[in-house]
């Protein structure tokens, strides 16, 4: 424990953000570091409490009292060990992690959280900064060979722990770089792509091999794979946005959520000529924006606040953004006890530079202008029933509170439903659950074709960053075990046990 009144002495403070009319001219990333000051007294905040809930509420069991307490000594290679020992990519959840971690800090029952999340990202770009980053080969080959179909971060997860165990590993992406929705859905001004570039040049040093373009089951034959590698990793996500088949949808203005988002990245990257030829010559019709529009965003998660946020940066007329559930409350209610995960209000940084939120609100209709334009929507208020534990259980439309309202691009954010089952799952002849996912326990990770094992938003369906990480590791030790029997990579259970 670093100080033990530090919890009495200082309280939560985050680090400060470029104010908000200056970022949304750009697309970098906005919030500063602490100062050396404010990272001892956040790191001290931590009581090293006699059962760290903190461990069990964060998917990868990080150690983080241990992390914290070095820290707070300035022991910054034994802080980023730590770490990394159960977090191959803290760079990543140290910015884009709904730090569920921090949701069961000890701390949390009647003062704000220790500020996990940061303190984190700190470790990792310090140690960056300081050149503990080095890559890890492994001193044997097993002469093994795995193929990991699609590098989102759980991929990146069971590739980068797969080739510490000495395994050749070649990681295969359709798209043209790596990083899955990291890359082209996670806005900039969120996550910088130089910071996912910087980790696969790591992950290329220690050995790791990655194919671009190469879409498996397109123009990457499945048998090609399943004769040349002895197991295979399917992590391609769950990549099948949920529709809203209303009157109206065919409508010019009408798109998915992370077509909108994808295409923005692209343009940041130089890597959309003909986006790029849009903006310089003004033609605002080749491609999606949001400039001098009124935009509605239908979906109230992560994906709808970074449309939010890229909306603003277009410039857009008005951004209100719709919610088919209640307002959560502000607070834990009795019914979202301490340490589990509470449902209450998020205010995301994207909201704060602007934009309209309603809640309990449903989308009757997408209205056209006779041309095939959208130019408005109709909707309804919505009146929830709640169960006895105050969960939203059905909901009726309230008579006459239909109205119609402006809007000339309205963006689909409602999440996603499962993986593409078209291509190589289908050629694979890959079993699926009840919801479209690739079935496989959630013990053994493996599918119900020996050598193949799936991990991540594929398996599990849409999740968090965090979790597809947590996923790809414990696959990774899996599919260890299948190929060699046995297994020294370290497992979240195994964490969870030494932690405690």
């Amino acid at each position: 424990m670093g100080k033990p009144t530090g919890f009495l002495e200082f309280t939560r403070e985050l680090p400060s953000k470029r104010p908000v009319a200056e970022r949304k001219k750009d697309y970098n990333e906005f919030v500063n570091r602490y100062s050396d000051t404010q990272l001892n007294q956040q790191s001290a905040r931590c009581m090293n409490c006699g059962v760290p809930f903190c461990h069990s509420g964060c998917p990868l069991g990080n150690v983080i009292p241990e992390f914290n307490d070095a820290i707070y000594r300035k022991e910054w290679k034994e802080a980023y060990e730590i770490l990394t020992s159960t977090n191959n990519f803290p760079e990543f959840t140290g910015r884009i992690c709904p730090a569920p971690c921090e949701h069961a800090c000890v701390l949390g029952i009647n003062q704000p959280a220790v500020a996990i999340e940061e303190i984190e990202r700190h470790i990792i770009e310090i140690a960056f900064d300081k050149g503990f980053v080095q890559p890890r080969t492994p001193n044997v080959r097993t002469g093994k060979k795995v193929a990991v179909v699609g590098s989102g971060p759980a991929g990146l997860a069971a590739a980068a722990q797969l080739n510490y165990a000495g395994h050749s590993v070649t990681v295969f992406e359709r798209d043209d770089a790596a990083g899955g929705l990291l890359r082209y859905g996670i806005p900039d001004f969120k996550l910088e792509k130089w910071v996912i570039d910087r980790r696969i040049k790591v992950m290329e040093d220690e050995g790791v091999s990655f194919k671009y373009n190469a879409n498996v089951g397109v123009n990457i034959k499945v048998d090609d794979i399943l004769r040349e590698y002895h197991a295979i990793v399917l992590t391609g996500g769950s990549t099948v946005p949920r529709d809203l088949k209303i009157p109206g949808r065919e409508l010019n203005g009408v798109h998915y959520a992370m077509d909108f988002l994808k295409q923005q990245n692209k343009r940041n990257a130089a890597k959309d000529p003909l986006a790029n030829a849009a903006i310089e010559s003004n033609i605002l019709s080749e491609h999606v924006f949001a400039t001098d529009k009124n935009v509605v965003v239908i979906g109230g998660g992560d994906t709808g606040s970074d449309c939010v946020g890229t909306s603003n940066r277009h410039g857009a007329k008005s951004i209100t953004q719709f919610e088919l559930m209640p307002k959560p409350s502000s607070s834990r209610t009795p019914f979202m006890p301490w340490p589990t995960y509470p449902m209450i209000l998020k205010t995301s940084t994207s909201h704060e530079e602007g934009a309209d939120r309603d809640w309990a609100i449903g989308t009757k209709e997408f209205i056209g202008d006779g041309n095939g334009n959208l130019k408005g929507l109709k909707t309804v208020k919505l009146e929830w029933k709640f169960t006895e534990d105050g969960r939203p259980a059905q909901f009726v439309e309230v008579p006459g509170s239909e109205k119609e309202i402006p809007c000339e691009l309205a963006l689909l954010a409602m999440g996603f439903v499962h993986p593409q089952h078209v291509g190589m799952l289908k050629e694979l002849g890959i079993n699926l659950d009840e919801r479209g996912n690739v079935q496989a326990s959630e013990k053994a990770y493996q599918t119900n074709i020996q050598k193949v094992f799936t991990a991540g938003d594929m398996r599990r369906g849409q999740s968090l960053v965090v979790w597809a990480i947590s996923e790809g590791r414990e696959c990774a030790r899996k599919v260890d075990e299948f190929l060699m029997g046995f297994s020294l990579l370290e497992s979240k259970d195994m964490n969870l046990e030494l932690a405690l």
